[in-house]
């Protein structure tokens, strides 16, 4: 099958229902996408597709054949997610850093589709669990890139 995965199409010889996840890190080698609690709760292992959050383990890789998958290896190429990047190191917001691929997506994909949300905006597309508590420094990174 062929899926589309930051910018580049790739062939990849799987089988239709193998989560995203796993072609990912272990066909692709990209392995800034974390598994966390493979049920789709904790959100470690959020990708972009075609600009939308996505849990990437419990997402069958035939399910996204023709869409655009972006991954943490290459937030930064826009304008947003560089802001989100910068953000969240002026913020110091990770500390084990294990959550802070998949948050850095949902504040990107928050922030191109509102660019300056309000603080239910915020409460609502950030739900990816951290288990270190950072939520505070999260909030404060989003609104810091949601005004640079």
């Amino acid at each position: 099958m062929q899926l589309t995965i930051n910018g580049e199409s790739r062939d990849v010889d799987v089988d239709p229902d193998t989560p995203l996840l796993w072609v990912i890190r272990e066909e692709l080698g990209l392995t800034g996408t974390k598994y966390g609690c493979g049920i789709a709760q904790c959100g470690a292992c959020t990708v972009l597709v075609d600009g939308y959050p996505t849990r990437s383990c419990q997402t069958p890789a035939e399910s996204v054949t023709g869409a655009e998958i972006k991954t943490i290896e290459t937030v930064e190429e826009t304008e947003t997610g560089r802001r989100v990047v910068e953000a969240w190191v002026a913020n110091q917001v990770p500390q084990c850093g294990y959550c802070q691929s998949g948050q850095v997506l949902a504040a990107t994909a928050l922030l191109t589709e509102t660019p300056n949300p309000t603080d239910e905006d915020i409460e609502y597309a950030m739900v990816n669990l951290c288990r270190c508590g950072t939520y505070n420094k999260i909030r404060a990174a989003v609104r810091d890139a949601s005004e640079a």
